[in-house]
């Protein structure tokens, strides 16, 4: 996960003040119905069962922390590392070339409900930031370790969403940022919890909190 950077382009920032302008007047268009999607997350009643079985820690520092302590976007077959089999996965009609590369088709960004034709126009976000991992823990993990969690398909910890929303959620827990788009609140504090639970990461106090406050919402 990056901090807010400077890269913006005109046309992406149109496309995504299009966007929002959509959302205001209700005519966005919803997530197809072919929609592929990371793993499902634990219901919201396990999630909550999970969440009380976290261990509540004061958040560790960031000394130390580099990205390339969690070594990602890995071969995992082929020519294909996992960007781009997330890109396919999460993708309608997805197109690769020889090298794996995404070359066409369709994604719908569920943080904000954004679609995109361009595969440049998406980042595939750690639901749980790298940094956020390194405090709650993962700073004691060997580096093979921390590459599986950053590699981590078969858990919903990776997905394919609007570049600029996932930059400015940057490493912040729930207690700072959930996704723009409420409607999708629910299945992100799931994935959350069910990342954390897997990995054994701690939470603070305030995310604990942000995250139940959430849960008890959702059915």
């Amino acid at each position: 996960m990056s901090r807010v950077y400077a890269r913006r382009s005109t046309r992406r920032l149109a496309a995504l003040a299009t966007s929002a302008a959509l959302a205001l007047t209700g005519l966005l268009a919803t997530a197809p119905t072919a929609q592929a999607a990371p793993p499902t997350p634990v219901s919201a009643a396990t999630a909550r069962t999970y969440l009380g079985q976290l261990a509540v820690r004061t958040e560790g520092s960031s000394t130390g922390y580099s990205r390339d302590l969690f070594p990602h976007w890995s071969t995992q077959y082929g020519a294909c590392n996992t960007r781009e089999v997330v890109l396919e996965r999460d993708g309608v009609n997805v197109v690769q070339d020889s090298s794996c590369a995404a070359t066409s088709g369709r994604w719908y960004s569920e943080y904000d409900g954004a679609t995109w034709t361009v595969a440049s126009d998406l980042d595939i976000d750690h639901v749980v930031p790298l940094a956020e991992a390194w405090r709650s823990g993962a700073n004691s993990w060997t580096t093979t370790q921390r590459g599986s969690f950053a590699n981590d398909l078969s858990r919903p910890q990776l997905i394919a969403v609007t570049d600029n929303v996932n930059q400015a959620k940057g490493d912040q827990d729930p207690a700072e940022w959930m996704p723009p788009r409420t409607a999708y609140r629910c299945t992100y504090a799931r994935m959350w919890v069910h990342v954390k639970h897997h990995w054994g990461l701690s939470v603070d106090s305030a995310e604990k909190s942000a995250l139940q406050s959430v849960l008890n919402g959702c059915s």
